[in-house]
């Protein structure tokens, strides 16, 4: 998908792995803190904004969602599923969609970051 999105499944789960390490996340993130110092984007805090959006913007993803989130990672489950296989898709795709087009990410953060819970 990307170098910083990938989608995995096994027979257990359909698990998306962001890392928001990577340097254009990575970036991103620093600019998201420059904003509200809340939004420190470590793994922790990616958790809280991605369950803040999709309760917003894509409430059925988050249907049989499980997250582990780290400081340098976040990691999203479904159980393995062919519906899960597609939601796990759309999910991976947001979080491109987002990255790719950071003004989006900016914007909440700047009118909405109030409303966040984050870490």
């Amino acid at each position: 998908m990307t170098d910083y999105v990938a989608v995995y499944k096994n027979d257990k789960w359909v698990t998306v792995s962001f890392n928001n390490e990577n340097t254009k996340p990575f970036t991103i993130g620093e600019k998201m803190y420059e904003i509200n110092e809340n939004a420190y984007m470590n793994g922790y805090n990616w958790d809280a904004f991605f369950n803040y959006y999709l309760a917003q913007h894509a409430p059925e993803l988050l249907e049989g969602l499980e997250s582990d989130p780290e400081a340098g990672s976040y990691a999203a489950y479904y159980p393995s599923a062919e519906e899960n296989e597609k939601k796990a898709e759309r999910f991976a795709q947001i979080i491109v969609s987002l990255i790719e087009n950071e003004e989006e990410l900016y914007q909440i953060i700047r009118e909405k970051g109030d409303e966040i819970e984050w870490d």
